[in-house]
This record gives structure tokens, sequence and C-alpha cells, in this order.
């Protein structure tokens, strides 16, 4: 099977090797699943440039690729409730990645079965950013009617963390180009601030929780408008202590993240707030109740482009340029 390799970590290149390589075996726990499609992440350029390898320990070399849609041609004696044939999506285990190959061996715990409606490019777009959304609600323990701010939701994660979160009773507020407002209004948010018109920390106070979205100096501005006791989620802040633990990490990793963490868990403390820091993990009980929340309402991710494997390094390049709008994907 043709497959994409990361041999090493470079900082200034993101481009991967193709290579031939037998197609993977399975356990009595896998499915193998012929690829169809595979989004395209920042994590990925990410994990190329070694900018993970403190939370997860890569042996290189390794197939690349954290999610991916396809059709399980084989599977194990101890998987039940699939079948041959069966369309599903994932994103695989952070020790076992491998989306970017025409095959892949993946635990059946970790995949889910694609709603019907979905394009093979729709499906492949959805496991990464709707898991990110799902987990990060997860941890902020949300309860319906309460408030959340979700920053910057005009891109792909906004596109789908508001849906999810209108779909938990949340009340959903965020901020954006003022040109974007009517579609992430159509996608159920209740308040949408133009961020070159207003700034958010000036209108809003005692909302219960935030997913930061952006990092560095926005994360601390958004704990201004938590109310006291409130809870962040960032997906661009610094890893904690907290986040080590959850993640079972050695116990030096603990100390160092503790001690790279410590001035937002600080600046939380303050007004008896919660920070945590989040690394999305495979999880098939939970990409399902996405996925059925997806299809109850017919949302449709935004695919901004797709392109052929073949041009997998085009769309790696194209990721890092940031700016997106919707998920950048690649089919098989």
């Amino acid at each position: 099977m043709k497959a994409a390799i990361l041999n090493q970590y470079n900082k200034k290149d993101v481009n991967l090797s193709f290579s031939n390589l037998p197609t993977p075996d399975i356990t009595a726990d896998q499915v193998l699943v012929k690829s169809l499609a595979a989004g395209v992440n920042p994590v990925d350029n990410m994990i190329t440039k070694g900018e993970v390898k403190l939370i997860i320990p890569y042996r290189l070399p390794i197939v690349a690729g954290n999610e991916l849609v396809g059709e399980i041609i084989d599977l194990g004696a101890n998987v039940k409730g699939f079948q041959k044939g069966d369309r599903v999506f994932a994103r695989l285990p952070l020790d076992h990645p491998g989306a970017f190959a025409e095959f892949a061996a993946i635990d059946s715990q970790a995949i889910a079965k694609v709603p019907a409606y979905l394009s093979i490019e729709e499906a492949a777009a959805i496991p990464l950013t709707a898991l990110t959304a799902m987990q990060a609600f997860e941890l902020l323990n949300v309860q319906p009617g309460k408030r959340i701010f979700i920053s910057r939701g005009t891109g792909g994660f906004g596109g789908m963390a508001i849906p999810l979160a209108k779909a938990m009773g949340l009340y959903v507020i965020t901020n954006g180009n003022g040109r974007n407002a009517e579609r992430v209004l159509k996608l159920g948010a209740d308040e949408f601030i133009n961020y070159r018109q207003t700034d958010y920390v000036k209108v809003l106070k005692d909302v219960d929780y935030v997913i930061d979205t952006l990092g560095g100096q926005e994360t601390a501005k958004q704990f201004q408008i938590l109310k006291q006791g409130g809870s962040l989620v960032s997906l661009k802040g610094m890893p904690n202590g907290d986040f080590a633990k959850r993640m079972q990490l050695p116990f030096f990793k603990k100390i160092l993240f503790g001690l790279a963490g410590s001035r937002l868990d600080k600046m939380a403390a303050k007004h008896q707030q919660k920070y945590f820091f989040i690394f999305v993990h495979a999880d098939g009980k939970q990409l399902q109740q996405a996925a059925d929340i997806f299809e109850k309402q017919s949302l449709h991710p935004v695919v901004e482009q797709v392109y052929p494997f073949s041009e997998l390094n085009t769309a790696l390049q194209k990721v890092a340029q940031g700016h997106a709008k919707g998920k950048t994907v690649i089919t098989f």
C-alpha cells in the first residue's frame, strides 16, 4: 500500500515522504479499513515539527495522519457492532496514527459509523474537530441553560462546536469577522461579536464556560469574562499538571507541565476558576454521539479544499499557512 511517512522531525519542512508498505495485519480488537479520505490538520504539522513529542514520544518512522473515513474490509474476532462494508470514520489513537495510507488497522473502540447523508469528504472533516468539541464539553461539565463563549468561532472548529453546543442546550456566544456573522448565527450561535468593532472583554462577563481557540494573551483575556467558579478549556494554551495527570504521563513530565502551566493555573485560582488544556484522543462512542447529533440536524461541515493523496504535501503546506475557513481533505 502507498503511505506517507514521517522519518524524522523537521521544524522547517512539513513535507512527508511516500513509501510502499505491506497492508497492515489486524489484531482481534481491530478493523482493517480501506481509506477513502483523510482530514489534514494543524496537529499533523505539529507532529512533523516535533512540537508534541513531549506529550507523545513517537518512535520514528511512523505512518502519519490522524483522522480518516473508509470502508471496513476485515475485522478481528472480538469486534462487535460492525461488519464488512460499513463506512466508518475515526480520530486514530494518539500512539498509533496512520491515516495517510491506503489502508489502516484501527482499534474498534476508536471508530464510529458515518451518517449516510455525508459525502466522504465531509465525513473526513469531522472526527478530530468534533471530538475536540465533545471532549471540551466533557471537561467543562457543561449543563443546559448555561452560557459558553467560543473564541473566534468562524473557523472550522466553530462550525462544529457551535451546533454541538446548541444540541447540549447551551447559550452560545462567539466572535469573529463581521462578514461571517450571518453564517455563524445560522449554525445556532445566540450572540455574535464583531471583533473589528467590539472587544469581547468589554461586553461580556460572568460567562459559565469558555473554549479558547487562540492561546497566547487571549487566554488571559478570556479569564476576565468567566464568572467566579467558571471553567476554561484551551486548545492553544499551555499544558499544565492537570493535563499531564489526565494523559497519564511520566512523573517528570507532570512536574514539567505543572511548571509550564502554573501561570494559567494561578490566574484561574484567583477567582476559583478552572483551567484545562486539551489534546484530543480517540473515542468511538463519543464520535458516534456527535455523528448522531449531526445526522439529526442534517449538518454539513465546511470542506474548504480537497486534494488527491498524491498532493498531500501541498495540502500540509496549505494548512500550515493558517486562516482556514473549513477543512482541508485528501482523497484516495
